[in-house]
């Protein structure tokens, strides 16, 4: 086996290991040592591939926010809110490592982490933008909103609801708790979006 092809597997054993550990403990919670103790790695090895663990957790974030980006677009979503909400709930069941690792890094992100965070989830916020985009094409706006000002407001919003879970009443649920309130909420306000709170015409 070449040096490189040796040097891959280490680090591809290293990253599996570190998803395990993040995904189940969350980033305060792990630690180098555990990683190493369960599962036979010398911190020698892991200081030889990587500077630390940031270092270590954002490439499992990064590889989190790749995998549901890429099995949201192998699906096709479309403009569909509906389907889209279902599929990320579908995702984060087949895959509950990456949704401890997704919901942290969004919700509950060290705050040291928070601009190298943004950097590498901006592929997955760009294709909730595109499917946004794609459902108001499938609407008549009213005649004082433009398409991109209900983005704009669809971006406001999603800050906005994200504030809650960071730093409200949600921010000491277990994260079970708080995947699912997130899930269940998001879903609901993407619909009102949408399609509003009130039908049209006087009572």
């Amino acid at each position: 086996m070449k040096k490189e092809e040796k040097t891959e597997l280490t680090r591809e054993k290293i990253i599996n290991a570190a998803n395990f550990e993040f995904g189940t403990k969350g980033y305060e919670g792990a630690s180098l040592n555990n990683i190493c103790n369960d599962n036979g790695i010398s911190k020698g090895l892991i200081y030889h591939n990587f500077k630390s663990k940031d270092e270590i957790y954002l490439l499992c974030v990064r590889r989190c926010f790749d995998t549901i980006t890429a099995y949201l677009q192998e699906l096709n979503v479309d403009s569909d809110m509906h389907q889209y909400m279902e599929l990320r709930f579908r995702f984060f069941s087949e895959h509950p490592l990456y949704a401890r690792i997704f919901f942290e890094s969004v919700l509950q992100s060290p705050k040291h982490l928070i601009e190298d965070i943004k950097e590498l989830k901006k592929d997955f916020d760009e294709l909730n933008i595109k499917i946004y985009r794609l459902a108001l094409s499938k609407l008549t706006l009213r005649d004082s909103v433009t398409e991109q000002e209900a983005i704009e407001y669809y971006s406001m919003v999603q800050n906005m609801f994200h504030g809650i879970f960071q730093y409200g009443v949600f921010q000491n649920d277990d994260f079970t708790a708080l995947m699912d309130a997130h899930e269940t909420k998001l879903a609901k306000i993407l619909d009102l979006m949408l399609y509003g709170i009130a039908k049209e015409g006087k009572k």
